[in-house]
């Protein structure tokens, strides 16, 4: 198939007018005035690389750690009505069995893929927390880094760890950044660890904040704080929740602009409210309360999101993000976090052909393709 008359971020995030044809799951080519096969014509469409949620709890009444495939294959068809072609599960700090079931369900629905967005890993959010800076994390199950626990985690799951968190000011957590760095992304998470701490853990392996700005020190003048540490590295990636509710949009701007395009990640730290009505959820174990779309514990502390990539794309380019950066920050970004860059994440040929056609000037969605194929036309998931 051949989209044509499009306007499209290259795979060098240059904006151009041309067309893309697919082949199987895969891009063939790029270029301008294709033809050769069956043509879609994608005149008024912005083609851009298929959204990759690296932090991701749940979604439409499901959550990772329901550990059932019935709950991944929610949260995935979900996903894919939004943009979403590849995302990571996300754990929560809960129990070491409830940690096990969840890795085996991913590991189960990766060798016999779910409907909807691809499944390329699991995120582990906890538990080598700081329990100060828990947030919604259940304060039962928050522990000291212990790799060995984690190296039979990993193992257990046939290496499907993409991700996994740790608050880098608690003890042995050297050794563990060390040792988990060279299997996986290590991220700084719900840490008190200040500037000093911060920039000694990047040292260490550390490659990655999670959801920047929330559970950890802030910035200031005199204590920059683990933010200023991240903000002073030329490497480290920082994942961001653009719901101007968890960072103010001017925040967000100062922020892009401050970690320049290729260390921004757009996450929607989505719990499974995401997609439902206002009401009573849950998270992690603990019940949450969802008013006018903000998840809150009972005492107030923000409990995930309800957010998505697709309405966060959009909220960024209304706070004045340049619209290449934040097409850049729910695709390519994200990839490279997870050492997937070589498959996803960009449009190029060679790379699996997902891609989303917005509206170029409204960026409502039009269509969705995955592994090339239609997969949602007008919000409706078509993929069998």
């Amino acid at each position: 198939m051949i989209y044509q008359n499009a306007m499209l971020f290259n795979e060098r995030f240059d904006l151009v007018r041309a067309d893309l044809e697919t082949e199987g799951a895969g891009i063939r080519r790029i270029g301008a005035s294709l033809d050769g096969g069956d043509a879609a014509d994608c005149t008024g469409c912005l083609l851009v690389p298929g959204f990759v949620d690296l932090h991701i709890h749940g979604c439409r009444g499901a959550d990772t750690c329901d550990a059932t495939r019935e709950a991944l294959e929610t949260m995935a068809s979900f996903l894919l009505t939004k943009g979403v072609t590849s995302f990571c599960p996300t754990t929560m700090t809960v129990s070491e069995e409830e940690i096990c079931r969840a890795l085996r369900n991913v590991q189960g629905c990766m060798a016999r893929p779910v409907r909807g967005a691809r499944i390329l890993g699991v995120n582990m959010e906890g538990p080598f927390l700081s329990e100060k800076r828990r947030g919604a994390q259940k304060a039962a199950y928050v522990r000291e880094p212990d790799f060995d626990s984690f190296r039979r985690w990993f193992d257990g799951c046939g290496g499907i760890v993409k991700l996994v968190d740790i608050a880098p000011e608690r003890p042995g957590a050297e050794s563990f950044v060390r040792q988990a760095a060279p299997l996986c992304t290590v991220s700084l998470a719900h840490s008190e660890a200040g500037y000093e701490e911060a920039s000694r853990a990047f040292s260490w392996g550390i490659s990655h904040v999670t959801h920047l700005c929330n559970a950890m020190t802030g910035f200031a003048h005199r204590a920059p704080g683990a933010v200023g540490a991240a903000l002073d590295s030329d490497t480290v990636r920082a994942e961001l929740i653009c719901d101007g509710l968890h960072i103010h949009p001017a925040a967000l701007r100062i922020l892009f602009r401050a970690l320049g395009e290729d260390r921004t990640i757009v996450i929607s730290d989505a719990m499974r409210a995401a997609g439902q009505a206002d009401g009573p959820s849950e998270l992690g174990g603990q019940p949450v309360f969802v008013k006018d779309g903000q998840a809150r514990l009972a005492d107030g502390t923000l409990a995930g999101s309800t957010a998505n990539l697709h309405q966060e794309l959009k909220n960024l380019v209304a706070f004045g993000v340049p619209l290449r950066q934040a097409v850049k920050s729910v695709s390519l970004n994200p990839a490279r976090a997870l050492r997937e860059e070589g498959r996803v994440g960009s449009l190029a040929p060679g790379k699996l052909a997902d891609f989303v056609a917005l509206d170029a000037r409204s960026l409502d969605i039009r269509f969705v393709v995955k592994d090339g194929r239609l997969a949602v036309k007008e919000g409706v998931l078509l993929e069998p």
